[in-house]
């Protein structure tokens, strides 16, 4: 747990100066805004975030850091398919089905191997970044821009994990079905973002 806080604090203290200079002008800075501003505005980037760090958290063990850092990768390297401008078909329903399917995984509670876990969240994980890379304003900085939507994608991660921790620790024994509730919930609004009702 209070390794979970070091790291979350350390990221927030690292994101501070880049904030501060987020209005200076420079490519870079103005990049890193836009890009960290990209995952944190859409209500289907933060529910799909915070999903895999409660998943994360339901794995427990290595999962705390694998199953973030194998989105986070992939990510990457799906938001360079869309600065290149190489086509991912299916990007916005990829996005629906990424929450309804953590969504459901989370609610079901499912003990899925570390790699089944990794090798599914990094599916998802080319949809949103893609996303983010052809989404990418003309005038931001590639670096700062691909920078701001990698740390903003890790903190939601982290939030996704404290909540899983936070809920746990609060409620004594009702916890898992706190959780396994919020999953299915998130799922119903995956569900409600891939036919357009929100």
């Amino acid at each position: 747990m209070r390794f979970v806080f070091a790291i979350g604090t350390a990221a927030l203290a690292g994101l501070l100066p880049a904030v501060a200079q987020a209005h200076t002008g420079v490519d870079h800075a103005a990049g890193f805004a836009h890009g960290f501003a990209h995952p944190v505005g859409g209500l289907d980037h933060v529910l799909a975030m915070v999903l895999v760090g409660v998943l994360a958290f339901q794995l427990g063990g290595r999962a705390l850091w694998a199953v973030p850092a194998a989105f986070v990768a992939v990510m990457a390297a799906g938001g360079g398919l869309g600065v290149a401008g190489i086509e991912v078909p299916l990007v916005e329903a990829g996005i629906a089905l990424s929450i309804v399917a953590l969504g459901v995984v989370v609610a079901a509670g499912v003990r899925w191997p570390l790699a089944a876990a990794m090798g599914m969240v990094g599916f998802f994980a080319v949809f949103h970044g893609y996303a983010h890379g052809a989404e990418m304003p003309a005038d931001a900085g590639g670096l700062g821009y691909a920078a701001g939507f990698l740390l903003a994608t890790a903190l939601l991660h982290l939030a996704g994990v404290a909540v899983g921790f936070a809920v746990a620790r609060a409620t004594a024994g009702r916890g898992a079905a706190l959780v396994r509730s919020a999953g299915g919930a998130a799922a119903l609004a995956g569900v409600a973002i891939l036919t357009g009702l929100i």
